[in-house]
């Protein structure tokens, strides 16, 4: 990787910020969109289940929709579109095209295969609280290499946790096997977002041990 390249991506880190007012009359089309998801979908998942999927809020009728139950933040309705990152509640049902994909390639026999199966349905087994914890876990590298995307793109984005998970269930009939993890408007900015400072490492890393602290 070149110098210039390395520059450029600590330049898209430092300059992305989350972004309030859109550009209404900006439009991504489905392509543009898709190709955004593409990058994003390259993020590390345990054992590569990829436990995340996608809703593209898209339509200015969905976004209509999304408005109320987001509590009116009024990105919602300006962006280009609101990608919504679920969580997969049940990725381990993922692991026989993850892995039989590999087995076709010649990059593990069936007897490991078999073995790695066997430990990812051990691992959720009857736990609820494992399949949450890795859906939101693993979801969220995936949302946070799309906001990187989008900037790389030239676009805006932002995060958002403030809605009702309840109520967006059952308006965008989202199946059980998946958990809402966040929203993520993206678009062109009408207003700069805000500039906002970050701790000093020093005060947000301990070396070893939290007793040496």
């Amino acid at each position: 990787m070149s110098s210039t390249a390395i520059t450029d991506f600590y330049a898209i880190i430092r300059e992305r910020h989350s972004v309030k007012h859109y550009d209404a009359a900006h439009h991504l089309n489905e392509k543009e969109i898709i190709g955004l998801l593409e990058i994003a979908s390259h993020a590390p998942s345990a054992w590569n289940l990829q436990h995340w999927r996608y809703l593209s809020i898209h339509s200015q009728a969905a976004k209509e929709k999304l408005l109320p139950i987001a509590y009116g933040q009024k990105q919602v309705v300006e962006a280009s579109v609101v990608i919504a990152v679920l969580g997969d509640l049940e990725a381990n049902r993922n692991a026989e095209d993850v892995f039989g994909s590999d087995v076709e390639a010649g990059l593990m026999t069936e007897d490991i295969k078999a073995s790695l199966i066997d430990q990812i349905n051990a691992a959720y087994g009857d736990s609820p609280a494992y399949a949450r914890e890795e859906a939101i876990r693993n979801a969220s590298l995936v949302a946070m290499q799309l906001m990187l995307a989008a900037k790389a793109k030239g676009l805006d984005s932002c995060p958002m946790g403030g809605f009702s998970a309840d109520a967006f269930i059952e308006a965008f009939h989202i199946p059980s096997r998946y958990i809402p993890v966040m929203l993520i408007a993206i678009g062109k900015a009408a207003i700069p977002a805000r500039a906002s400072s970050r701790f000093p490492v020093g005060k947000t890393m301990v070396w070893n041990d939290f007793q040496k602290e």
